[in-house]
């Protein structure tokens, strides 16, 4: 089977050079990459132009429309039997190929979403960042899991796999941002293709490389999700709430201590106990206290700006 990898990148080439490097040292090599180039300034055609020898690529530039469309630029073009989307920020470890296709021949799924983790050589907050989009003592312990408090498995876009019949009987993403891998992977569900995880085939996601830009990617997470929940909603699950009663939490707190003293203790003791979780489980998870000291920082980011998303979509628009 032959599997295309569909990839939209807006101004980050050096990523890209990344990207391509870890699918150039692939131990599966049927596989063509497609990368397109959503209206960016900085462009990767130099990049992509020197892995010519080293992989079968294919690059297009476009008008920016958003990673959605672009994707489905990139699926109108694949030649393959099955479509990867994989995001821009990604490190593919080796055997990624191999495992995916071995689980579809024993496990065939029409879509298959994978989980994803930090590499070694990713930076300190970098790895805090991805402690808190996967850690259980957030609502990220809910990505990557084929059982969770948020209802039925739906593949998201950094690890994304499908076949070319859901393609065709889909015709691609119908939105361009906010949320659109999950009301994909929805009517995905909904035509009756089956959907869901191979927990081995995971990826290496840097995500954001600085608090400032995760807190802007959770904000317009949690926008997402609202506005994911106007077309489906009972996909707006009680679990999607957390962050705003944590945001709410964090807001009242301090007022607490003007209006009750005893309540004001009781809400301060369980953040701190809170923080102290958080601060042990990363310290061990990836045995360093800095990133651990960070991931405290990383979580209440998490939490916080898709909470204040959330409200905002909810309730100001």
């Amino acid at each position: 089977m032959k599997y295309s990898v569909i990839t939209p990148v807006y101004n980050r080439p050096e990523e890209v050079r990344e990207l391509l490097e870890s699918l150039s040292k692939q131990t599966f090599k049927n596989l063509e990459v497609i990368i397109i180039e959503d209206g960016s300034t900085l462009k990767c055609e130099e990049v992509c132009a020197s892995f010519q020898s080293k992989l079968d690529i294919k690059y297009f530039y476009k008008p920016n429309s958003g990673q959605g469309f672009s994707r489905n630029y990139g699926f109108e073009r694949a030649t393959g039997d099955y479509f990867v989307q994989l995001d821009s920020d990604a490190i593919i470890p080796e055997r990624y190929f191999e495992i995916v296709d071995n689980s579809l021949k024993i496990n065939w799924l029409d879509a298959y979403g994978g989980p994803d983790a930090a590499h070694e050589s990713f930076t300190d907050i970098q790895k805090a960042i991805n402690y808190a989009m996967t850690s259980v003592f957030t609502t990220g312990g809910i990505r990557g899991k084929k059982n969770n408090a948020g209802g039925q498995f739906h593949p998201r876009s950094f690890n994304f796999g499908i076949s070319r019949k859901v393609w065709e009987a889909t015709g691609g993403y119908t939105m361009t941002r906010m949320a659109e891998d999950i009301e994909f992977s929805i009517r995905i569900l909904s035509k009756g293709f089956k959907v869901g995880l191979i927990e081995e085939a995971f990826i290496y996601h840097k995500r954001r490389t600085d608090f400032g830009q995760f807190f802007k990617q959770l904000h317009f997470f949690g926008r997402g999700r609202i506005n994911l929940s106007r077309m489906f909603p009972s996909e707006l699950k009680l679990v999607h709430f957390f962050p705003m009663v944590f945001t709410l939490g964090v807001i009242i707190t301090p007022l607490l201590f003007f209006i009750s003293k005893p309540l004001f203790f009781i809400a301060a003791s369980l953040f701190a106990i809170y923080k102290l979780l958080i601060f042990a489980d990363s310290s061990i998870q990836n045995k360093s206290i800095k990133v651990g000291f960070l991931s405290i920082f990383a979580c209440f980011i998490q939490l916080f700006a898709y909470g204040m998303g959330f409200m905002q979509e909810k309730f100001l628009k």
